[in-house]
């Protein structure tokens, strides 16, 4: 990974600033000697202490959902995500890039769109990914290995300097307003998705999928207020065809993966079609921070 990846990083022990031991940026360390050494795939665990009170998406689910993105199915989000994230990048330069912070990153797919995105566009870009499953940073890491890959909460104190950050980028994953507008700098973006009313109705009730909260949207607003002023909001519907498998995939890789039993959902599945058209409903929703 470059050195810009992890140039703003902080221990997550004692909050000072991390640098890498040697030139094979394999092992992070504090001026107080608290080290962390990357795991064989490239990521590094930052939770300390009690760790996280949060259950963490497990193996089965995280290789569930990096089957279902690598089949493309959710390619045009991506994409979409990666538009509105790229500008906030573009004003970097070769030796102090734009940083994006992709947190809950999972299997890394979407960061991997926006980096693919500055490439084409020759946008210098560093690149920060956290989520507190190690499974899915197994995953990013490799995906993803000119970014920083980390395990870590996103409730506790991100280990990120103030202003580190050119945009936030949140998919279908947990939204610590507080923290994101501290590391985000002046004129930053966050970059949220989250799933509209309707959003793969035509197999939820019967794969198991938990419902969507019929207030999602006000409940989005409320709790980044106070910290974040609204830019704007994207509707994008994309029309999906799935086999049985890719159904089973959708509905394990997501909350609903932490209880359904797998071997129920395969039988489930197997009673659907050969294929089955699905609408998947997205809002994307783009916040500055308030200062």
């Amino acid at each position: 990974m470059p050195p810009a990846s992890a140039a703003s990083l902080l221990c997550p022990v004692c909050r000072s600033r991390l640098g890498f031991s040697d030139g094979t940026a394999r092992t992070l360390v504090c001026p107080s000697g608290h080290s962390f050494d990357a795991a064989k795939q490239g990521y590094f665990n930052f939770l300390v202490g009690k760790g996280t009170a949060f259950e963490a998406d497990s193996a089965e689910m995280v290789a569930a959902r990096f089957d279902f993105l690598s089949a493309g199915h959710y390619h045009k989000l991506a994409d979409a995500v990666a538009e509105l994230a790229a500008p906030s990048l573009a004003g970097g330069t070769a030796r102090n890039p734009g940083t994006v912070l992709d947190a809950g990153t999972g299997t890394g797919h979407y960061l991997r769109a926006l980096l693919d995105r500055t490439a084409l566009d020759r946008i210098p870009a560093a690149a920060v990914g956290l989520d507190i499953s190690k499974y899915a940073l197994r995953r990013a890491a490799r995906l993803n290995p000119e970014a920083v890959n980390l395990v870590c909460d996103v409730w506790q104190p991100l280990p990120l300097t103030d202003d580190a950050v050119d945009v936030v980028t949140v998919v279908f994953a947990p939204r610590n307003a507080t923290e994101f507008a501290r590391v985000l700098r002046p004129g930053g973006r966050l970059v949220v998705v989250t799933p509209r009313q309707g959003h793969l109705e035509e197999v939820a009730g019967r794969a198991g999928m938990l419902g969507i909260h019929p207030a999602k949207e006000e409940r989005l607003a409320a709790s980044l207020a106070g910290y974040f002023s609204a830019l704007s909001a994207d509707n994008l519907d994309v029309p999906l065809l799935l086999a049985p498998d890719d159904v089973a995939r959708l509905a394990f890789m997501g909350p609903a993966g932490h209880h359904l039993d797998r071997g129920a959902l395969a039988s489930r599945a197997a009673a659907l079609a050969p294929l089955t058209s699905v609408s998947a409903r997205f809002r994307i929703s783009v916040f500055e921070p308030r200062r």
